[in-house]
Formats: structure tokens, sequence, C-alpha cells
């Protein structure tokens, strides 16, 4: 079998090796692997960023999907040819996250999905809805279930909400689509006004091109009537304080990303006096997955992929969403 492997720091660090097929345990299947997808969490971890502590080598990446080769005694959940998509965290199955769950999350310290077979506990993972392919299933369990977590477990979403998501990368549009299917109105605010056409085309119900309005947190909340439910936070510290604006009182800002810093000096006394909640999302439990791609296949819903690479052109999909030049997610297909 083959696997692309992080020996040192660095997408040029990425060597393409062969490796000796792992014995099949107990409760454990053995899926070929057909495509995976890219996350921000990825990139940062191929260029050491994500931990400083990280030990190498390590087989990256978090998502990903294939059809089952074997089933070993004890397993129950899947069949030899079953179309399967691997949970995040493997272990967390159902319930609040604990630490021995989150300290095993797929493409590191667990190995990633970047190789042709995997050898895992069957509980770890989920079935395909039937409509989607590969590479389209393989953008689900991270930035997908993400938005659906935020935006379903934690958010309660219903008719008639209004949710701001920042940019149109992978979760953000998969927030678009899953405000949308619930009858929510969903603002984008992107630095690109094509961009923002393209997400207006996916039911946008109002955009803000955040690069000609800076201080957009004010007229996002006038967008909104002063209603506006949820902000799914992308941007960090640099976009925190807007967010904080936008926001009605005793809404959620969802806090999933840190892609313009970590650090944030906004005062809490507007968190405070005007009851607003902050809320971690870091991915989703196994039983989530399972219910979003239920709700998926029911209303034939498809993840906005913006483009393909093939296997051995790994080190160029990760260079692509590292230009920031993606609407959706960049997947990985494995022939």
């Amino acid at each position: 079998m083959k696997a692309w492997q992080l020996q040192s720091k660095g997408v040029d660090g990425l060597k393409l090796i062969e490796l000796e097929r792992p014995p099949l345990g107990h409760g454990q299947i053995r899926v070929r692997m057909r495509a995976c997808s890219i996350n921000f969490r990825d990139l940062l971890m191929v260029r050491g960023h994500y931990d400083p502590r990280m030990t190498l080598p390590m087989i990256p990446l978090s998502d990903g999907a294939g059809e089952v080769l074997e089933v070993a005694e004890g397993v129950t959940r899947f069949a030899v040819g079953d179309r399967v998509m691997g949970a995040f965290a493997p272990r967390w199955i159902a319930g609040e996250p604990k630490p021995e769950n989150m300290r095993a999350t797929r493409g590191y310290p667990l190995p990633g999905t970047l190789q042709t077979e995997v050898c895992e506990d069957a509980e770890g993972w989920v079935r395909i809805p039937e409509h989607l392919d590969y590479v389209q299933a393989a953008t689900l369990p991270c930035a997908a279930l993400t938005a659906w977590s935020t935006l379903v477990e934690y958010g309660h979403i219903h008719t008639g909400n209004t949710i701001l998501v920042q940019g149109t990368g992978g979760v953000s549009l998969a927030a678009l689509q899953i405000g949308v299917m619930h009858g929510a109105r969903v603002i984008v605010t992107s630095s690109s006004d094509e961009k923002l056409e393209r997400a207006r085309e996916l039911g946008a119900f109002a955009t803000i091109n955040y690069k000609a309005m800076p201080e957009w947190g004010k007229h996002a909340a006038q967008l909104a009537d002063g209603r506006l439910d949820i902000v799914v936070e992308v941007g960090g510290a640099g976009t925190f304080e807007q967010s904080v604006r936008a926001v009605r009182p005793a809404g959620m800002i969802a806090v999933i990303g840190v892609l313009s810093g970590v650090e944030t000096n906004v005062s809490l006394v507007r968190l405070l006096m005007s009851a607003i909640r902050v809320q971690g999302v870091l991915v989703g439990h196994r039983n989530g997955l399972e219910r979003m791609a239920r709700a998926f296949e029911a209303q034939k819903l498809e993840p906005i992929v913006d483009r393909v690479f093939g296997f051995e052109e790994a080190p160029a999909a990760l260079k692509h969403l590292a230009s920031g030049a993606h609407f959706g997610k960049v997947g990985i297909r494995i022939d």
C-alpha cells in the first residue's frame, strides 16, 4: 500500500512511500481509501504550526472516504462493499467531548487518511449518503460536521433564524447550505465579490464584502433587523469584535477557526451585558455525523467541491488550499 508521509515540516516534506499492509484485528474493518479532502487544520499540521510537540514522521489529513474490503470478527456495523467515511474523532461516539477521546483524532496523533488502505475499529466509521460520490463524502466528516454541530447540535437552528458565516471555505459553505436547508436567512462575508455572487446563487440572504466594509458588524445586525441569532466565527482574533457587534442579545458566537489570530482584546462588557453565548466547536461526534448524513441524504444535499486533485498531486492540493483561491472544499481522489 502507498501513503504520503510527512518526514519534515512543510509541504515539500511530504514523501510518497510504500508501507506494509497492516493485519486486521478484532472489531476492525479494512477500508480501501477512495478520496480525501483537506482542512485548514491539515495545512497547519503539515507546516508544523498546529502542535509544536508533533512528532514525525506522520501520515496527514483528517477526512477520507472509501470502500470496505474486509470485515473482522466482532463487526456488525458494516459488510464488505459498504461505502464509508471516517469520523474525525473515532472514539467520540456521542455526548460531551472527553479528553481521552479528543486526544485521538485523525491526521494527528492518529494516522491520517492520505493513504490507499487503513485498518481501524469499525465504530469510528459511518455510511456514506447514497447520492454522494467518494470525493463529496470525504468533505463531510470535518467541515460539514463542524457546521452541523454549530447550527443543529448547539444552535438548535429553525425556520426564521438568521445566521452569519464568514468566508467561503468548507465550513462556511456547509453552514450556508445547512442553514438554507433549515429555512434560515444566511448572511455571508467575503473579500471577493465574485465569491459573494456564488454564495447568493447558493441561497445567501445577504452578503458583505468585508474588505470594502471592515466594520461590518453593525451592518450585519441591521440586515438581520437586530435578530442575528448565530455567527459562525472562523476568523478568530481579527473578526471576533465584529461578530460581537453583529449578534443579538442572548445570541451565539460559535468559535470554530482562528484564521486571523488566536488572541483578542475584545471587552467582556458587551458579552456580559448582552448575555452573548460564546461556544467553541471542535467538529463533532460520530452520532452527529450519522444524523447529518441522513439529513444530507433526505434532502439530496451536495457539498461544494472547488477542485479535485489526483493522489500523486497531494502536495499541489495543499498548496492550492494555502493560496486561498478555493470556493468550497479541495479534494484528492485516490484511484
